[in-house]
C-alpha cells in the first residue's frame, strides 16, 4: 500500500508562490496517475490539478489554470504543486492523491495524504 506524505504548505501573502511535494513510500506511483485536491474550512474538496502516469497528460481547474503547474518525478516517487500569484481563496488544506485510473474527481482516487495547509494572506 502506497503511503503518501505532503510537504511544503504554510502561510504567504497574496501574489506570493510555494511548491508543494508529495513523497510516496512503501510503493511505487509509477502506474498511477497523481492529483492534487483542497479543501477550505466549511467546504467540499475540490480538484486542483491531475497528472497522467507517463507525464504526458495534466489537468487543471479553472482556478488552477495559469498560475499552478502539476510535475511529477517517478524516479524520486514524488509528485509536486507549483503554485503562482496566490490569492486568498487558494487557502485550504492541500491532499496529494493517486488514482490507478486517470482521474478529476475524488471518488476515482485510491490512496491518499494526510494534507498540508496553505494560508493566504491579503
Amino acid at each position: 500500500q502506497v503511503q503518501l506524505v505532503e510537504s511544503g504548505g504554510g502561510l504567504v501573502q497574496a501574489g506570493g508562490s510555494l511548491r508543494l511535494s508529495c513523497t510516496a513510500s512503501g510503493g511505487t506511483i509509477i502506474g498511477d496517475a497523481m492529483g492534487w485536491f483542497r479543501q477550505a474550512p466549511g467546504k467540499e474538496r475540490e480538484f486542483v490539478a491531475a497528472i497522467s502516469r507517463d507525464d504526458v497528460t495534466s489537468v487543471y481547474a479553472n482556478s488552477a489554470k495559469d498560475r499552478f503547474t502539476i510535475s511529477r518525478d517517478n524516479a524520486k516517487n514524488m509528485v509536486y504543486l507549483e503554485m503562482n500569484s496566490l490569492k486568498p481563496e487558494d487557502t485550504a488544506v492541500y491532499y496529494c492523491a493517486g488514482a490507478r485510473v486517470f482521474a478529476t474527481h475524488s471518488t476515482g482516487y485510491d490512496y491518499w495524504g494526510q494534507g498540508t495547509q496553505v494560508t493566504v494572506s491579503s
